[in-house]
């Protein structure tokens, strides 16, 4: 991450999009690199500026938010999604979070809430509050138990976790995938969070005793 957080703003109502780029332009090292107004259009300007944070509202135009954060953790797994969006529905969480966000922001939040998430989400981190964390608990797949060990890791997600139970560090992991260090730590925050763990440590005796350090 540089020291100026750059961000995309998606979402349909022009009014909204003009509100967030006010706050963000008098707060200091965030910077507003591209808007779009529908899912395809948020798409294709994250993958030409390549953005470290995208704001994504979930009812857009184009196939709505689900789909585009979907294809942007496939084709941009660096760029770290930001749902912000009304819906407090613990379907468009759960969906988001299968889909790839790295976080869930409700548009009601006070504005130095969204400030500190967007430079936690540029972080790597997963931002999600005390009770939406509790909600995600037990409804995202994955986790010691099921039936398919890990299953609700995406494949990225679960190479990253391999290594890590190999015993390999992030900069190791990003030369053996031919990966940027900044998605290797987007991947392990969102493992950290499917497998409801807090740590490093934790995530790797998961994955050792499901024997995960031996595939591959």
């Amino acid at each position: 991450m540089t020291d100026v957080v750059s961000v995309l703003v998606a979402d349909d109502h022009r009014l909204f999009r003009d509100g967030v780029k006010a706050l963000l332009a008098v707060t200091g090292g965030i910077e507003v690199v591209g808007e779009a107004a529908d899912a395809p259009s948020a798409v294709a300007l994250t993958l030409q500026t390549q953005p470290d944070v995208v704001l994504m509202d979930l009812q857009m135009p184009g196939g709505g938010g689900l789909a585009a954060t979907a294809e942007l953790a496939e084709k941009a797994p660096g760029v770290a999604v930001l749902v912000l969006t009304m819906a407090e529905d613990d379907e468009s969480l759960f969906t988001a979070v299968r889909s790839g966000a790295r976080g869930y922001v409700l548009k009601d939040s006070e504005a130095e809430d969204l400030v500190r998430a967007i430079r936690a989400a540029a972080r790597g981190e997963a931002i999600f509050g005390a009770s939406v964390a509790g909600r995600l608990l037990g409804s995202v797949g994955g986790r010691r138990g099921c039936a398919e060990p890990f299953g609700g890791l995406t494949s990225g997600e679960r190479n990253v976790l391999r290594l890590m139970a190999q015993g390999l560090s992030n900069g190791a992991i990003a030369q053996a995938l031919s990966i940027s260090d900044k998605t290797v730590r987007n991947y392990v925050s969102s493992v950290f969070r499917k497998l409801d763990v807090p740590d490093r440590a934790q995530a790797i005796v998961a994955a050792r005793e499901a024997g995960l350090h031996r595939d591959g």
